[in-house]
């Protein structure tokens, strides 16, 4: 193994930030390569806690030869984001400098044109000059898996339809309940790794076998626990022994049997007027359409003081908000439907 720092100089004299990276050496050429990080926004500390425990397996399998792909793990890959604490509250979503998305306004472009994502590196700032560092780590690998988690959530992904079902190898082995299809047409990281990958010089590619770009939802923001983190990084090793990265004699590939959704019919709810949430449904419930999901307590103690939130459409309670006041607007819950919940969404992302 080998450990080195992407080190970023500061917007300001006398700041610099260190983003510590491990390197695997494969033995086999021909194996796929690996990109993993964890904690692009900050406070999503699932995954640092899953490469935590998978770091230690990969030293053990590099010492007895099992490596034969290269793979890259940065565990923690946002220092910008977990030094910004307001209010005692670490803010590790949104720059606060540029307030903007740590996982947005990646560049698109071909994977031919890797190398300009360094072109006038130092004029950029810190948020941007980490961001194209990272894309361009990514981008010199087959496979790129970016941890996050939600709020309160089932184990999820976003997978590119180009990457899917061949993706569904990833899905099983960390038994995911729902895969959502995305469309690609964020500048998310996840997307903007795919968008490389279906555009590598030519025509875009409606399929890239052998590839892959997904964002994994390691559940909610509050699983972080050492027997769920173990089994996690367990799940990921057999992923990568089932691609070959990794050699593991005792691998046996399960099969997925979760379902894959489009975008198109993920029920985003949320809340008519400002109030305190009651929910009355879980996430991993399946509802019915006009089922009770949640009563907003909007003028405390007058009559009529409440309103219900209603589902729209039958499908499972993928995640739901971990705040117990919600603003007027305000995501509540995602359900993914058996059916398309509106015609006129569009391309992108689900949420800011």
């Amino acid at each position: 193994m080998e450990t080195s720092d992407i080190i970023i100089g500061g917007d300001t004299a006398g700041i610099e930030w260190r983003v510590p990276v491990y390197r695997f050496k494969g033995s086999d050429k021909a194996a796929p390569s690996v990109y993993i990080q964890a904690a692009l926004h900050a406070n999503e500390l699932p995954g640092t806690a899953l490469l935590h425990f998978l770091l230690e397996r990969l030293r053990k399998a590099d010492a007895e030869g099992a490596i034969r792909g290269d793979i890259t793990v940065i565990p923690q890959a946002n220092p910008v984001g977990l030094a910004q604490f307001h209010f005692g509250e670490m803010e590790g979503r949104f720059d606060l400098g540029s307030r903007t998305n740590f996982n947005r306004d990646y560049p698109l472009i071909a994977l031919a044109e890797r190398e300009t994502l360094l072109e006038n590196f130092s004029h950029r700032s810190a948020a941007d000059r980490l961001k194209r560092t990272l894309l361009h780590l990514a981008l010199g690998h087959d496979l790129m898996l970016d941890l996050h988690c939600d709020d309160e959530s089932l184990q999820y992904a976003y997978i590119d339809d180009a990457f899917w079902p061949e993706a569904a190898d990833l899905a099983a082995a960390l038994d995911m309940q729902a895969v959502f299809l995305s469309d690609g047409e964020s500048t998310a990281f996840e997307e903007a790794v795919g968008h490389a990958f279906k555009h590598q010089g030519g025509d875009k590619l409606k399929s890239v076998p052998g590839r892959l770009s997904v964002t994994v939802e390691l559940r909610g923001r509050r699983d972080v626990y050492p027997d769920m983190a173990k089994r996690d990084a367990d799940g990921l090793w057999a992923f990568l022994a089932g691609r070959g990265v990794v050699t593991d004699p005792a691998h046996a590939a399960k099969a997925y049997t979760g379902s894959a959704i489009p975008l198109d019919n993920i029920e985003m709810v949320r809340a008519p007027e400002p109030g305190t949430v009651l929910f009355h449904r879980d996430i991993g419930e399946s509802v019915k359409a006009g089922d009770l999901l949640a009563t907003l307590i909007t003028t405390p103690g007058a009559p009529n003081g409440a309103i219900s939130v209603t589902a729209a459409h039958d499908g499972l309670i993928a995640t739901r908000a971990s705040a117990r006041y919600a603003r007027r607007g305000d995501d509540l819950m995602k359900i993914a439907c058996h059916e398309a919940t509106r015609k006129d969404r569009k391309p992108g992302t689900l949420e800011d």
